[in-house]
């Protein structure tokens, strides 16, 4: 939930937002057709904006959907946009959309996840790398970044942990910057807080041979890899995330699509042979 108080007022809010996002109020006049006199009435307090004219700022700083109703409530208008629950039955073609491409991204890793990083639905791919998590860590609401930060979840298996960590951890920043999330800022306190494990040995050159199935540092890197050990092995991917183009609900607003292309030609053979 939004932990924005909406006791402000409109134009503190669209203050910060607008200095969050450095934009002067000229330039921000000039995106949304207005003056930056009425944009100073409007962030001092002297001047009360237009629903139209709340949700055109909201659009021209980027706003998240969730953050644009509480602007519309602080401005003294109603929520424009809807807060569906997943389960509900008018989002049953949204789930089996969702659905039918994590199917049809097999056999690699790919899954769904909400604003606060809980898996909404996955694939076979994610199950497998999933294999030998302890029970507790999969129990619902199951959490992405608890899965594979935990020291006792994925985090022990991953070869380049320190890396992966960081990247994870400025993606939750990041988010923390736009959401205002209490509920994100306690996972992010929580993972940030976890103590790293010791780290893997070295694999040798035979390994490293052995698993890439070509000299060593022969694979470029065009994306940072997430490298983990399954089953012996060391698989290597990088990940994607997509969301929705404009849309209409805050919980569709926050789904994120998270997949996983092999990295080198040894995942790719791996992955192929276990879908065979």
């Amino acid at each position: 939930m939004t932990t924005v108080a909406l006791d402000t007022g409109v134009g503190p809010l669209l203050r910060d937002w607008r200095r969050q996002r450095r934009v002067s109020q000229l330039e921000l006049a000039l995106r949304a057709d207005s003056s930056a006199r009425h944009i100073s009435f409007i962030e001092t307090g002297r001047a009360r904006p237009s629903e139209e004219m709340v949700l055109r700022l909201a659009e021209h700083l980027d706003v998240p959907v969730r953050e644009r109703n509480a602007l519309l409530l602080s401005a003294g208008y109603a929520p424009r946009y809807a807060e569906t629950m997943l389960d509900d039955p008018s989002m049953s073609a949204l789930h089996e959309g969702l659905h039918q491409l994590l199917r049809g991204y097999e056999p690699y890793p790919a899954l769904v996840v909400d604003g606060q990083y809980d898996v909404v639905a996955a694939n076979s791919g994610i199950a497998m790398l999933l294999e030998g998590v302890p029970e507790r860590l999969l129990a619902p609401p199951l959490n992405a970044m608890r899965l594979t930060l935990h020291p006792t979840g994925l985090a022990p298996r991953i070869r380049n942990l320190r890396e992966w960590r960081g990247h994870l951890l400025h993606q939750m920043k990041r988010q923390l910057a736009l959401a205002r999330s209490d509920a994100l800022r306690e996972l992010y306190e929580e993972v940030a807080a976890y103590p790293l494990p010791a780290s893997p040995a070295p694999a040798s050159a035979s390994e490293e041979e052995g698993r890439a199935g070509q000299v060593p540092g022969s694979v470029p890197r065009f994306a940072l890899p997430l490298e983990i050990e399954h089953d012996g092995l060391v698989l290597s991917f990088v990940s994607s995330i997509s969301t929705f183009n404009t849309p209409m609900d805050v919980t569709v607003a926050e789904l994120a699509i998270e997949t996983f292309l092999p990295a080198d030609p040894a995942t790719v053979a791996y992955l192929r042979s276990l879908a065979a």
